[in-house]
């Protein structure tokens, strides 16, 4: 498994080994049937509709009884791929195009002239500083943004004031208050430690710095006279911790995510990982379309960081078929596709700035990072202040205003859908004019 960040150290997939998890089964079940008993050995979770996670000591024995009963439609193994090693965030110094975003009176935030990307089009930004000068933020909806990643420190002096919080969940006295199948989810979940009845738990804290820096970039508290401003104004975060420090997070995990985070009321799921494998190839595209039609979910993806044209060597959820999946690739300062980012002109949708962005980390720190996990914030970002201002857009609307609205570059025509970099200045005003 690569997560989609930047390191001095390439780590090269083609090496990657998957690996079955041997105590977990996807199962499907056939319209109108009903799920075969498996015994009390067996803990079984449903998913979404039809589908089904068992967990047992050994699924191996159950996997081949299950595959040719009459009640199933399939089943898929959980997979695993070898660990390799997170980069750390880069401390900034100052970048010299820091400048470009120091002419933003409405923020008062001391660090926010470090966020390049706040830059207007001309200046290769997505017109943050411009749009909120013209079209400010009042009259609009609070929209609720799930990161899953790393986790995400809650009591970072930026972030503790727009988290996601569950009403229902009293902090702290193991039980399931609302009746969710989670304990003291009071902030998220946390997929990657589970109780002894195979669930999730709620401590989604962040030992890395990944998931809280993405966060950031989203929606760091605006105009708090503190650290930096995230790019949407009116946002809750979600912290969902599926992707472990050494990477390696697997469908079932990820698919839990997506399901939790669009039950409890989040409208974009931000994406930032991925993998070159696709070992089962239902579990996720069927999470996506189900998200897509009963909860209606944008979910944003990075492209990944490999230099490659995902067209002909796919990644992971990134090159997924869903109408309600976004891709993005990364640029940098100069406006140019930053050199490690993943292409692919019908794979990759958008572009957006990822290269030494400057966002939180934990212990209330503020660093850089570069990726395509970058990118996806930022326009995570843009997608949830576009959708504050006009709440009933569908997920495919959404994907459609941010795909026509993008500030055109003509080297990226040929290396994805919308052949340019995002901008929020244009969504508003593209969004305004859909009925």
């Amino acid at each position: 498994m690569k997560f989609l960040l930047l390191s001095t150290l390439v780590l090269s997939l083609s090496s990657l080994q998957a690996a079955v998890t041997p105590t977990e089964l996807v199962v499907k079940v056939r319209a109108g049937k009903t799920l075969p008993d498996f015994g009390s050995q067996s803990k079984v979770q449903n998913l979404f509709g039809n589908v089904y996670v068992i967990r047992n000591n050994d699924v191996s024995v159950l996997e081949k009884q299950l595959k040719n009963h009459p009640n199933v439609e399939y089943t898929e193994r959980n997979y695993r791929a070898e660990k390799s090693p997170l980069p750390t965030p880069v401390p900034a110094p100052r970048p010299p195009e820091e400048n470009k975003s120091m002419n933003a009176p409405q923020f008062n935030d001391p660090q926010v002239g470090k966020v390049w990307s706040f830059a207007d089009a001309s200046q290769n930004g997505v017109s943050v500083n411009a749009a909120y000068k013209i079209h400010g933020t009042s009259a609009t909806e609070t929209i609720t943004v799930a990161v899953v990643d790393t986790g995400i420190d809650t009591t970072h002096e930026d972030l503790k004031d727009v988290l996601w919080k569950n009403e229902g969940e009293i902090p702290g006295n193991g039980i399931d208050d609302d009746g969710n199948g989670y304990i003291d989810d009071v902030y998220g979940i946390n997929t990657l430690v589970r109780d002894s009845q195979g669930r999730a738990t709620g401590n989604n804290k962040d030992t890395h710095s990944h998931g809280t820096h993405v966060s950031g970039t989203i929606g760091a508290k605006q105009n708090n006279g503190i650290g930096i401003a995230g790019i949407a104004s009116n946002v809750k975060i979600m912290g969902i911790r599926t992707v472990p420090n050494n990477s390696d997070e697997t469908d079932v995990d990820v698919a839990e995510s997506f399901i939790y985070a669009a039950k409890n009321g989040a409208k974009i799921i931000n994406c930032s990982f991925g993998k070159r494998s696709n070992e089962g190839g239902n579990l996720i595209p069927e999470t996506l379309k189900y998200i897509q039609d009963n909860y209606g979910v944008l979910v944003i993806a990075a492209a990944g960081n490999d230099s490659s044209d995902i067209d002909r060597t796919p990644t992971y959820p990134a090159s997924h078929k869903s109408d309600n999946l976004l891709i993005v690739a990364s640029t940098s300062s100069s406006g140019a596709m930053s050199y490690f980012s993943n292409y692919g002109k019908i794979g990759v949708d958008v572009a957006a700035p990822g290269s030494s962005i400057y966002s939180t980390t934990p212990g209330n720190r503020y660093e850089s990072m570069s990726g395509t996990s970058m990118a996806s914030p930022t326009t995570a970002g843009v997608a949830a202040e576009v959708l504050s201002h006009y709440p009933n857009l569908t997920p495919v609307q959404l994907k459609q205003v941010l795909m026509d609205s993008v500030t055109k570059v003509d080297r990226f025509k040929d290396k994805m859908v919308a052949g340019g970099r995002i901008d929020l200045l244009k969504a508003l005003e593209l969004a305004r004019t859909i009925k």
